[in-house]
């Protein structure tokens, strides 16, 4: 999309947040010629603090692709905000209804338009204990391989140093950089014109969430586990962890009373 058709809205919204994101985050933006100069496309981008879409914002607004983000439906009707989110051209996602799938459609109809649609494929702030990205939902694999559009890998490091995941103050000084590096298209052609199974699904998001991971590595000048953080089988095992201590808790509570009543030893 060229500069000239950004819209109003979209540059309203960088009037009011670019003076306050200069001022609190210097820039160590590199990628830039990595994104598509023309034509539908997405981003796929790690997510570790609540202010980082508007770090990763400023930097693909400054490309002159901006980005149409996936967001709760919810904000859509608030006054000023749900004007701005409509007016930018930002897409609703409705969870747990029957129009969930209008998400997924409206994503396919703007790459289609040739825009660019940005996807956070963890789907929340990373839980990993070092901010590495986790495993990915299949939403961006699913658009990807649905239109062939090329997938920008990027990564980003620094809105999480300025405000923490989960942290309610931000840490002012010293002043953070933001660091945001695209990497080239993700090679998805092995994907193509195969039946959409979930298993394909799974492997394609693999390998976007490994590109993603490998500019972080980049960015941060070090290795990631060699195993990403996986919440699904986190909660499971915690699952497990507690239905075992409940066991053992009722175990010895059944002794003690076993030997209160001079029915054990």
């Amino acid at each position: 999309m060229p500069r000239r058709r950004i819209g109003f809205w979209y540059r309203f919204a960088a009037v009011l947040c670019k003076p306050p994101l200069v001022v609190l985050l210097k820039r160590d933006w590199r990628g830039m010629e990595n994104i598509p100069a023309e034509g539908g496309f997405i981003t796929a981008v790690n997510h570790n603090s609540h202010i980082d879409p508007f770090a990763y914002a400023h930097f693909q607004y400054n490309t002159g692709r901006v980005p149409r983000f996936l967001a709760k439906s919810g904000l859509f009707n608030k006054g000023f905000i749900g004007a701005a989110m409509r007016g930018t051209g930002q897409i609703p996602v409705y969870r747990e209804s029957s129009d969930a799938l209008s998400a997924f459609r409206a994503a396919i109809d703007a790459v289609e338009r040739g825009e660019c649609v940005a996807f956070y494929p963890e789907g929340t702030l990373t839980r990993d204990p070092d901010g590495w990205p986790m495993t990915g939902k299949t939403g961006a694999a699913r658009v990807a391989l649905q239109t062939k559009c090329p997938v920008i890998p990027v990564a980003q490091w620094g809105a999480n140093e300025l405000l923490p995941p989960y942290a309610k103050k931000p840490s002012l000084l010293p002043r953070k950089t933001s660091r945001v590096l695209a990497g080239p298209p993700v090679d998805l052609d092995r994907f193509y014109d195969r039946e959409m199974t979930p298993e394909l699904l799974k492997e394609a998001t693999e390998a976007i969430m490994a590109a993603v991971t490998t500019q972080l590595e980049r960015i941060r000048g070090e290795k990631a586990p060699g195993t990403p953080y996986d919440p699904r089988s986190e909660r499971i095992e915690q699952r497990r962890r507690t239905h075992t201590q409940t066991r053992q808790e009722r175990t010895r509570g059944g002794r003690a009373t076993a030997r209160e009543e001079g029915l054990g030893t």
